[in-house]
């Protein structure tokens, strides 16, 4: 009688421990992206192939170390979609996730004409959950928009101002935009205070907007077509302005568009809606979401 009963309680035990594994299985995959972790894909318009994604608890982690590379010249070649191997590691998450309709913003406060076309072709769009990763959506919608109004792309325009020992205008431009990190003379290389701030760093370093802080954006400053970079955790912002070479270094952020604030019967902000890959788009943005928020207003 007391096997059976031991033997139960072991089956009851196991059985538990197991309902909790799959438990927390299902949460963490809720969040990490449906592609194949070990399948490799071909950036449009190139040869090259990015890395495996690795998988997080949150939408988007990204640890990215620029390789090492000598001078170079700069070559200002027009190629929307031309990337150049700037990276030794790449760690993004995507999540699909569908989109709730929201009412046309108010075009009359767009200051941009980037800005405003960026929010017109989402607005227009028939696929605002394109899924992939966070990054490379927000960086598409802000070129596409860019090469509408000008007819070519930002790649072009970038001032020779921007290159440092080791980079190109385009690589400091990539690097800064994707949030790279790094320890050696190349990273450290790139302007500190723009560093960490994805999208709004490096459009700021290109002349090409105005970066608005945390209190900026809550206080209402930000257009619609704004570019934005958050993150999570603020020690993680901070280890990506000073370089880290941990490659465990797994940071959560989120790139995305501003689209329109959310206020309340009293006219306060409450929160703000956004377009990204499908991740968090589906419902208003608050400050408690992230600890650290950066955006630039564009001028272009």
């Amino acid at each position: 009688m007391n096997k059976s009963f031991s033997g139960l309680a072991v089956n009851i035990s196991a059985f538990i421990v197991y309902s909790f594994k799959l438990l927390m299985f299902v949460i963490i995959l809720g969040c990490t992206s449906t592609k194949n972790l070990n399948e490799e894909t071909t950036i449009p318009g190139t040869d090259q192939k990015s890395g495996p994604s690795i998988s997080s608890d949150d939408h988007f982690g990204i640890w990215v170390k620029p390789e090492i590379k000598t001078p170079l010249i700069f070559d200002s070649s027009d190629s929307l979609m031309q990337t150049v191997k700037i990276y030794e590691e790449s760690e993004i998450l995507s999540q699909d996730i569908t989109v709730k309709e929201f009412e046309t913003p108010n075009y009359l406060e767009i200051k941009s004409a980037v800005a405003d076309k960026i929010v017109e072709n989402y607005v227009n769009s028939k696929n605002k959950e394109p899924g992939g990763h966070c990054l490379m959506v927000s960086k598409r919608r802000f070129e596409k928009a860019y090469k509408d109004i000008y007819g070519h792309s930002v790649y072009k325009d970038l001032p020779n101002s921007m290159a440092t020992t080791y980079y190109t205008p385009r690589e400091v431009f990539d690097h800064l935009y994707d949030s790279a990190s790094g320890t050696h003379r190349g990273w450290r290389s790139l302007p500190k205070e723009y560093r960490g701030k994805g999208s709004a760093g490096a459009i700021a370093f290109a002349g090409m907007g105005t970066l608005v802080d945390n209190l900026g954006i809550w206080s209402g400053k930000l257009i619609p077509g704004a570019p934005m970079q958050v993150w999570r955790y603020k020690k993680d912002y901070e280890k990506v302005i000073w370089g880290v070479s941990n490659k465990n270094f797994d940071p959560l952020g989120h790139s995305f568009i501003f689209i329109e604030y959310v206020r309340d019967e009293n006219n306060e902000i409450t929160g703000i809606r956004i377009a990204d890959q499908g991740f968090q788009s589906y419902r208003p943005l608050v400050p408690d979401d992230y600890e650290v928020w950066w955006a630039i207003n564009l001028n272009i």
